[in-house]
């Protein structure tokens, strides 16, 4: 099963014109995680005068990277080890982003001395629990 995808996904990478997937799936780290949040690798095409590389941008985010084009084809030739982009064109689009972050729950508070949990009389473990979801209402 493993295979099968891996070899799905090769096939996806390659008929994008990627031959080595790394730099779709290291763009953070290749392009910054600032450009990396407005733009995603979609297409690198082989011509006579080098590789373009085309970025899926976020909406009016193209003129602020179009500044950004040479040193960008600079991080990723060295990235890849040979002048393999030679320009950067950008294609209007949303790139993925990463699920949101789960917002840090705030530590529990003390319980009040009013608090109808205080009051269970049974077993230990279940009157802890109790107070924990008591503490956890009251912040």
């Amino acid at each position: 099963m493993a295979t099968d995808t891996r070899s799905v996904g090769a096939i996806a990478f390659a008929r994008a014109g990627f031959a080595d997937p790394s730099l779709v799936l290291r763009w953070p780290e290749i392009a910054g995680p600032e450009v990396a949040r407005l733009a995603q690798p979609t297409r690198l095409t082989e011509g006579p005068a080098g590789g373009t590389l085309t970025l899926s941008a976020v909406p009016g985010a193209a003129l602020f990277l179009a500044h950004e084009k040479r040193t960008l084809c600079e991080r990723i030739n060295a990235y890849l080890g040979r002048p393999a982009v030679a320009q950067i064109k950008f294609s209007q689009g949303a790139p993925l982003t990463p699920p949101a972050r789960q917002p840090r729950q705030q530590p529990a508070g003390p319980l009040p001395p009013a608090d109808p949990s205080r009051r269970y009389t049974g077993p230990e473990g279940l009157a802890r629990a109790l107070q924990a979801l008591a503490r956890r209402r009251t912040t």
